[in-house]
């Protein structure tokens, strides 16, 4: 598939793109009423009705009460499905609305929302419609907030999210070619103007997008781009296994996990490759940590504080004695005796109160 291809997927293409998914019990499918996700469902049902066996699909809408169009669309959708003979529900995400962060916060939401339908009805999996454009969005973004590289791969086909997995089959294909499909359909779609909202990023970035184009930066390059990076990061992820199976045996007369923690002998740390050693630390902080996933840049600063001072520690002039502490995102950190430990931080004292 090329960026300018404008045809319609064919009902091979669509079995192709499902296939993985064909042994599950049910499948939700994450339907808004914009393009990109009608062509999910309507794909999604061609496919269905091809098989003599096949999961269930259930189709649903989340509104996030940010527009006073999102009802009348789910009402919409919920029509369509429908006429497809598929099962649909409207969830919406009540409550108070964060003055900051709201496209975060409405996609977490969201997530959360699809998730409970996803368990309550035996769903292995949800199915979203992001595409090779969305893939080379979030590329950018992640790009311009200085990411490493597990942000810099962008989506993955399958994540996991409480025990439901978030499949995006669509991340190869090109929006043009949903918008095809839905034409050939006779389907019209919702337009949401937040696409288009200067007063967030994604349309930001996505008004650039012609003129990076222009410059070899098309959406079709920017995406391979993702996919590369995603499988360095695998890469990487297979040698940081191997460290840490190697730093647990050179370990295996002192216990590696103890008291809740994590404990690395340090000059075997230390032999290991940066990118290695990064990813280690942060495992190990966000495994016993209670403050939430640690920030890469401090882990990076973090793991520079570590380095100089094991290289001191264990250089010709060391003393063989120098102690750090630092609190990271729950967890507390140190270096003393040659040996690095991550372990639980006391909890915060609350100022004031009784």
């Amino acid at each position: 598939m090329s960026d300018d291809d404008n045809s319609p997927i064919s009902a091979a293409a669509a079995k192709a793109l499902f296939a993985e998914l064909r042994g599950a019990p049910a499948l939700v499918l994450a339907v808004s009423g914009g393009p990109d996700s009608l062509a999910l469902m309507w794909l999604a049902a061609r496919w269905r009705r091809s098989l003599a066996r096949g999961p269930k699909l259930i189709v649903v809408t989340v509104d996030h009460g940010l527009r006073k169009d999102a009802a009348r669309e789910a009402r919409e959708v919920k029509q369509l499905a429908r006429s497809l003979d598929l099962t649909h529900r409207t969830m919406r995400w009540t409550g108070a609305k964060p003055k900051t962060g709201l496209p975060a916060a409405a996609r977490d939401a969201r997530y959360r929302l699809l998730v409970k339908v996803a368990r309550a009805s035996g769903a292995t999996h949800v199915l979203t419609a992001h595409t090779r454009d969305d893939q080379a969005e979030t590329l950018l973004m992640r790009l311009l907030r200085g990411s490493g590289i597990v942000g810099l791969s962008a989506m993955a086909r399958i994540t996991q999210r409480d025990g439901v997995a978030l499949a995006r089959p669509f991340l190869d294909v090109p929006k043009s070619q949903l918008i095809a499909t839905l034409a050939r359909a006779k389907i019209g779609f919702a337009d949401d103007p937040t696409n288009r909202d200067p007063a967030f990023t994604r349309p930001r970035l996505r008004a650039l997008l012609p003129a990076l184009a222009a410059e070899g930066g098309n959406v079709r390059n920017l995406a391979r781009l993702a996919a590369r990076l995603a499988r360095a990061n695998a890469a990487v992820d297979v040698l940081a296994d191997g460290a840490e199976r190697f730093l647990a045996l050179r370990d295996r007369d002192r216990l590696s996990h103890h008291a809740g923690g994590r404990s690395f002998e340090a000059s075997s740390f230390a032999a290991l490759p940066e990118e290695v050693r990064l990813r280690l630390l942060l495992r190990a902080i966000d495994a016993v940590g209670h403050e939430g996933p640690a920030e890469l840049g401090k882990v990076e600063a973090l793991l520079a504080v570590l380095d100089r001072a094991v290289a001191d520690e264990t250089g010709p002039r060391g003393t063989g004695h120098i102690s750090i502490k630092q609190t990271l995102a729950g967890a507390l950190v140190s270096l003393s005796r040659g040996r690095i430990q991550i372990v639980p931080a006391p909890a915060r004292r609350v100022r004031g109160g009784s």
